[in-house]
């Protein structure tokens, strides 16, 4: 039997009365009371997550950036330090085994941060691209934690356990950029990426100091209206923001230019690397697209996309009705002729259609 795994903050999330799930191997918070209310708080106020079942690797060395470069697709030669590029590592036919964001956290230090649920793949595929650079890899994947502050108000929260001399530093830290604070009398790395569509920070900390700051930030956040929030929000959350989930709109069985992400390739760099295919794949047939329903009916993960004539044209990966807007939203492969902005399609519902409409960009966009 695979061994169940915790967060340094189960008892935590116990003591908050939190419903639980298994996502991959960890048993995580699904929610904490009722996951609209905590969905609803990331949009207006601030929420808290437990993301430390995401993985964390540690690069380092005098070829870290050379090494990088030849085991995911992304170019890191000009990451400057203090910032974070979003990546995929894949097969040699340009297949998706991750998508993940890499932090250049120091001169030559970088941090990558795979999925929960593929941190050991990532791990184990990139001891055997190691080869012959001169880096050295540490996974800390059970040793440091993630605690996400996200909403309009996380930044406020922050502020509550920082000390006032570091303000100025975090107001002006960018969007996908880290750095390290004194965050409740702990060095914290802090870097400004997110999950949900709104402004918010992930917080790495070794696991046997990460009760404590989990603590003050609940209790920073009473002021600000945060609330404790689960995977269920979560998940709400960036289908909401257009973002993808692998195991639905990224799988193993997808290219890079299948999911239409053909530009994170690296189209300077020299030499072989994985993923290099990925710069002359012809166009897929089928486009990640995003629809919107009418009415209070959505279509799931699987349901059945059609054109207006009838045909079969694509299916749904990611849907649900979406708490900030009101109306059916979902994610989907559909064949490239039928999924025009403004196209209509029909959803197989239970075996009853309803009608979508494709829409471009996110669903959701913060106000900036």
């Amino acid at each position: 039997m695979t061994e169940t795994l915790h967060s340094p903050l189960h008892s935590k999330h116990e003591e908050l009365g939190a419903s639980f799930t298994m996502f991959g191997a960890w048993e995580m918070p699904l929610k904490y009371g009722n996951e609209l209310d905590e969905h609803r708080a990331v949009r207006e106020a601030a929420g808290l997550f437990d993301l430390s079942h995401m993985g964390e690797i540690i690069v380092s060395g005098p070829e870290a950036t050379e090494y990088l470069n030849y085991a995911f697709i992304a170019d890191y030669s000009k990451l400057a330090v203090g910032r974070a590029k979003y990546n995929h590592m894949v097969e040699k036919d340009g297949r998706i085994i991750d998508d993940l964001i890499i932090y250049h956290v120091e001169d030559g230090i970088f941090w990558v941060v795979p999925n929960a649920g593929n941190a050991e793949t990532v791990w184990d595929t990139m001891v055997e691209r190691k080869g012959d650079f001169d880096v050295t890899l540490e996974n800390k994947n059970r040793e440091i934690s993630n605690i996400a502050c996200q909403g309009p108000n996380s930044e406020a929260v922050l502020k509550e356990v920082i000390p006032a001399e570091e303000h100025e530093k975090l107001e002006n830290l960018k969007y996908y950029a880290a750095e390290y604070h004194t965050v409740a009398g702990e060095k914290v790395l802090v870097a400004r990426t997110g999950y949900t569509g709104e402004d918010g920070f992930e917080l790495y900390i070794e696991n046997e100091k990460a009760p404590q700051l989990w603590d003050a930030l609940l209790k920073a956040g009473k002021d600000h209206g945060l609330l404790p929030c689960g995977l269920a929000a979560r998940d709400s959350l960036r289908l909401e923001a257009g973002m993808p989930l692998y195991g639905h709109e990224l799988t193993h069985d997808l290219t890079t230019v299948d999911a239409g992400m053909r530009g994170i390739t690296g189209k300077e760099k020299e030499g072989d690397f994985y993923g290099k295919i990925l710069l002359d794949l012809p166009v897929s047939p089928n486009k990640l697209t995003n629809m919107v329903g009418e009415g209070r009916r959505a279509a799931r993960e699987g349901a059945k996309l059609f054109d207006p004539e009838g045909n079969e044209v694509g299916y749904v990966t990611s849907g649900q009705l979406s708490p900030t807007l009101g109306y059916p939203i979902a994610m989907g492969y559909v064949k490239r002729e039928a999924a025009g902005e403004g196209a209509k399609l029909e959803a197989d519902i239970r075996g009853k259609r309803y009608p979508y409409t494709v829409v471009k960009g996110a669903f959701y966009k913060r106000d900036k």
